[in-house]
Protein backbone atom coordinates (compact mmCIF):
# COMPACT_ATOMS: atom_id res chain seq x y z
CA UNK A 1 0.00 0.00 0.00
CA UNK A 2 3.02 2.60 1.02
CA UNK A 3 4.47 1.91 -2.28
CA UNK A 4 1.01 2.31 -4.41
CA UNK A 5 0.69 5.97 -2.64
CA UNK A 6 4.47 6.67 -3.09
CA UNK A 7 4.26 6.39 -6.79
CA UNK A 8 0.89 7.95 -6.79
CA UNK A 9 2.43 11.01 -4.95
CA UNK A 10 5.37 11.12 -7.62
CA UNK A 11 2.48 11.03 -10.45
CA UNK A 12 0.87 14.02 -9.21
CA UNK A 13 4.08 16.14 -8.80
CA UNK A 14 5.46 15.09 -12.03
CA UNK A 15 1.76 16.04 -13.76
CA UNK A 16 1.86 19.07 -11.66
CA UNK A 17 5.25 20.09 -12.73
CA UNK A 18 4.57 19.42 -16.70
CA UNK A 19 1.49 21.75 -16.20
CA UNK A 20 3.69 24.23 -14.97
CA UNK A 21 6.26 24.37 -17.18
CA UNK A 22 3.11 24.76 -20.19
CA UNK A 23 1.82 27.72 -18.54
CA UNK A 24 3.20 30.61 -20.20
CA UNK A 25 4.11 33.03 -17.50
CA UNK A 26 5.72 36.00 -20.17
CA UNK A 27 3.95 39.55 -20.22
CA UNK A 28 2.29 39.98 -23.55
CA UNK A 29 0.47 42.78 -24.95
CA UNK A 30 -2.48 42.38 -27.60
CA UNK A 31 -2.98 44.88 -30.49
CA UNK A 32 -4.79 45.01 -33.77
CA UNK A 33 -3.56 47.01 -36.71
CA UNK A 34 -5.31 47.91 -39.80
CA UNK A 35 -4.87 49.43 -43.32
CA UNK A 36 -6.56 50.26 -46.34
CA UNK A 37 -6.91 52.10 -50.04
CA UNK A 38 -9.16 52.22 -53.00
CA UNK A 39 -8.83 50.96 -56.21
CA UNK A 40 -10.73 51.95 -59.87
CA UNK A 41 -11.91 48.44 -61.32
CA UNK A 42 -10.25 47.66 -64.48
CA UNK A 43 -11.82 44.58 -65.04
CA UNK A 44 -15.73 44.76 -65.96
CA UNK A 45 -18.05 42.82 -67.45
CA UNK A 46 -21.17 44.43 -68.99
CA UNK A 47 -24.35 42.62 -71.06
CA UNK A 48 -25.72 44.55 -73.71
CA UNK A 49 -28.77 43.43 -75.59
CA UNK A 50 -29.35 44.16 -79.18
CA UNK A 51 -33.15 43.86 -80.90
CA UNK A 52 -34.67 44.18 -83.76
CA UNK A 53 -36.98 47.27 -84.19
CA UNK A 54 -39.25 48.43 -87.25
CA UNK A 55 -38.23 51.50 -88.87
CA UNK A 56 -41.42 52.23 -90.38
CA UNK A 57 -42.57 49.21 -92.39
CA UNK A 58 -38.81 48.46 -93.03
CA UNK A 59 -37.24 46.04 -90.36
CA UNK A 60 -33.65 46.95 -88.76
CA UNK A 61 -32.26 43.26 -88.73
CA UNK A 62 -30.50 42.00 -85.66
CA UNK A 63 -27.44 40.98 -88.38
CA UNK A 64 -27.32 44.46 -88.85
CA UNK A 65 -27.07 45.95 -85.33
CA UNK A 66 -24.58 42.88 -84.80
CA UNK A 67 -22.08 44.40 -87.19
CA UNK A 68 -22.45 47.51 -85.71
CA UNK A 69 -21.10 46.24 -82.38
CA UNK A 70 -18.31 44.29 -83.59
CA UNK A 71 -17.25 47.33 -85.31
CA UNK A 72 -17.10 49.48 -82.08
CA UNK A 73 -15.91 47.23 -80.53
CA UNK A 74 -12.99 46.72 -83.16
CA UNK A 75 -12.19 50.53 -83.08
CA UNK A 76 -12.36 50.81 -79.46
CA UNK A 77 -9.13 48.54 -79.43
CA UNK A 78 -11.06 45.45 -77.73
CA UNK A 79 -10.01 42.13 -78.84
CA UNK A 80 -12.52 40.22 -80.52
CA UNK A 81 -12.59 37.38 -77.66
CA UNK A 82 -13.78 39.73 -75.08
CA UNK A 83 -17.10 40.22 -76.90
CA UNK A 84 -19.10 37.18 -76.83
CA UNK A 85 -22.59 35.75 -76.69
CA UNK A 86 -24.09 35.39 -73.36
CA UNK A 87 -28.11 34.28 -74.41
CA UNK A 88 -29.72 33.71 -78.19
CA UNK A 89 -33.38 34.41 -78.21
CA UNK A 90 -33.84 34.07 -81.77
CA UNK A 91 -32.21 30.76 -82.05
CA UNK A 92 -35.20 29.44 -83.67
CA UNK A 93 -35.47 32.68 -85.87
CA UNK A 94 -36.25 31.22 -89.38
CA UNK A 95 -38.75 29.27 -87.92
CA UNK A 96 -40.55 32.34 -86.13
CA UNK A 97 -40.38 34.65 -89.34
CA UNK A 98 -42.50 32.01 -91.12
CA UNK A 99 -45.14 31.72 -88.71
CA UNK A 100 -45.14 35.45 -87.84
CA UNK A 101 -43.47 38.17 -90.34
CA UNK A 102 -43.49 40.32 -87.18
CA UNK A 103 -41.10 38.30 -85.10
CA UNK A 104 -38.22 40.88 -83.80
CA UNK A 105 -35.57 38.76 -82.78
CA UNK A 106 -32.77 39.89 -80.44
CA UNK A 107 -29.10 38.68 -79.29
CA UNK A 108 -27.70 39.04 -75.97
CA UNK A 109 -24.00 39.75 -75.62
CA UNK A 110 -21.09 40.08 -72.72
CA UNK A 111 -18.58 42.60 -72.92
CA UNK A 112 -15.00 42.85 -71.06
CA UNK A 113 -13.40 46.15 -70.98
CA UNK A 114 -10.56 47.84 -68.52
CA UNK A 115 -11.89 51.51 -69.11
CA UNK A 116 -15.53 52.52 -69.17
CA UNK A 117 -14.55 55.06 -71.38
CA UNK A 118 -14.30 52.78 -73.93
CA UNK A 119 -17.75 52.03 -73.35
CA UNK A 120 -19.28 55.23 -74.37
CA UNK A 121 -17.60 55.48 -77.66
CA UNK A 122 -19.23 51.65 -78.24
CA UNK A 123 -22.68 52.88 -77.54
CA UNK A 124 -22.57 55.73 -79.87
CA UNK A 125 -21.48 53.82 -83.14
CA UNK A 126 -24.94 51.67 -82.48
CA UNK A 127 -28.07 52.16 -83.72
CA UNK A 128 -29.58 53.63 -80.11
CA UNK A 129 -33.05 52.04 -81.45
CA UNK A 130 -31.55 49.00 -81.61
CA UNK A 131 -30.14 48.93 -77.72
CA UNK A 132 -32.90 47.05 -75.89
CA UNK A 133 -31.08 47.41 -72.34
CA UNK A 134 -27.20 47.29 -71.02
CA UNK A 135 -26.02 46.67 -67.55
CA UNK A 136 -22.65 45.81 -65.94
CA UNK A 137 -22.97 42.20 -64.73
CA UNK A 138 -19.65 42.24 -62.54
CA UNK A 139 -15.78 44.08 -62.14
CA UNK A 140 -12.85 43.11 -60.95
CA UNK A 141 -9.12 44.70 -60.23
CA UNK A 142 -6.35 42.83 -62.07
CA UNK A 143 -4.11 43.04 -59.06
CA UNK A 144 -6.27 42.32 -56.02
CA UNK A 145 -4.25 39.71 -54.57
CA UNK A 146 -0.90 40.87 -54.58
CA UNK A 147 -2.79 44.27 -53.01
CA UNK A 148 -4.45 42.10 -50.27
CA UNK A 149 -0.98 40.73 -49.52
CA UNK A 150 0.45 44.46 -49.09
CA UNK A 151 -2.59 45.55 -47.06
CA UNK A 152 -2.26 42.76 -44.63
CA UNK A 153 1.90 43.16 -44.29
CA UNK A 154 0.89 46.77 -43.63
CA UNK A 155 -1.70 46.32 -40.96
CA UNK A 156 0.78 43.59 -39.28
CA UNK A 157 3.30 46.75 -39.21
CA UNK A 158 1.15 48.80 -37.71
CA UNK A 159 -0.01 46.59 -34.96
CA UNK A 160 3.20 46.53 -33.90
CA UNK A 161 4.33 50.12 -34.31
CA UNK A 162 1.32 50.45 -32.03
CA UNK A 163 2.20 48.00 -29.64
CA UNK A 164 5.75 49.26 -29.17
CA UNK A 165 4.87 52.67 -28.59
CA UNK A 166 2.19 51.53 -25.98
CA UNK A 167 5.14 49.47 -24.01
CA UNK A 168 7.18 52.01 -24.83
CA UNK A 169 5.16 54.62 -22.80
CA UNK A 170 5.35 52.02 -19.81
CA UNK A 171 9.38 51.80 -19.59
CA UNK A 172 9.32 48.55 -21.15
CA UNK A 173 10.64 47.02 -24.75
CA UNK A 174 8.76 45.24 -27.14
CA UNK A 175 9.88 41.85 -27.88
CA UNK A 176 9.34 38.99 -30.94
CA UNK A 177 5.60 38.13 -32.04
CA UNK A 178 3.88 35.43 -30.06
CA UNK A 179 0.79 35.04 -32.39
CA UNK A 180 -0.63 36.50 -35.63
CA UNK A 181 -4.84 35.96 -36.09
CA UNK A 182 -5.26 36.88 -39.70
CA UNK A 183 -9.06 39.26 -39.11
CA UNK A 184 -10.04 38.22 -42.56
CA UNK A 185 -10.83 39.81 -46.29
CA UNK A 186 -13.16 43.10 -46.06
CA UNK A 187 -13.21 43.76 -49.91
CA UNK A 188 -16.63 46.18 -50.45
CA UNK A 189 -17.32 46.53 -54.02
CA UNK A 190 -19.22 49.51 -55.80
CA UNK A 191 -22.56 49.31 -57.08
CA UNK A 192 -22.89 50.72 -60.58
CA UNK A 193 -26.61 51.66 -61.94
CA UNK A 194 -27.79 50.73 -65.37
CA UNK A 195 -26.16 52.13 -67.76
CA UNK A 196 -29.04 52.59 -69.87
CA UNK A 197 -32.51 51.28 -68.94
CA UNK A 198 -34.41 50.18 -72.10
CA UNK A 199 -34.58 51.27 -75.20
CA UNK A 200 -37.29 53.53 -75.02
CA UNK A 201 -34.45 55.56 -73.60
CA UNK A 202 -32.74 55.84 -76.96
CA UNK A 203 -34.79 59.08 -78.08
CA UNK A 204 -33.13 61.15 -74.69
CA UNK A 205 -30.74 63.76 -75.96
CA UNK A 206 -27.97 61.85 -73.84
CA UNK A 207 -28.03 58.54 -71.79
CA UNK A 208 -27.20 58.73 -67.79
CA UNK A 209 -23.31 58.37 -67.67
CA UNK A 210 -22.33 55.08 -64.89
CA UNK A 211 -21.07 56.57 -61.86
CA UNK A 212 -17.40 55.96 -61.51
CA UNK A 213 -17.26 54.25 -57.93
CA UNK A 214 -13.82 52.42 -56.35
CA UNK A 215 -13.51 48.76 -55.16
CA UNK A 216 -12.48 49.53 -51.57
CA UNK A 217 -10.13 47.03 -49.08
CA UNK A 218 -9.63 46.93 -45.62
CA UNK A 219 -7.92 44.31 -43.82
CA UNK A 220 -7.02 44.02 -40.22
CA UNK A 221 -4.71 41.77 -38.56
CA UNK A 222 -4.58 40.82 -34.36
CA UNK A 223 -1.20 39.54 -33.19
CA UNK A 224 0.53 39.04 -29.33
CA UNK A 225 3.97 40.29 -28.70
CA UNK A 226 6.17 39.79 -25.72
CA UNK A 227 7.02 42.51 -23.06
CA UNK A 228 10.16 42.34 -22.33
Amino acid sequence: MKKLIAIALVAFFGLSTAMAQQTDLRRKINVSGSAETEVTPDIIYINISLKEYLNGKKKVEITDLEKQLYAAVQKAGIAKENLTISNLSSWNYATEKKKNPDFLASKQYRLKVGDLNKFDGILEAIDPKGIASTNIESYDYSKIESLKKELKIKALLAAKEKAAYMVEALGDKLGGVIEIQDGGDNVIQPVYRNYMMKSAMADAEAAPEIDFKKIKLNFTVNAIFEIK
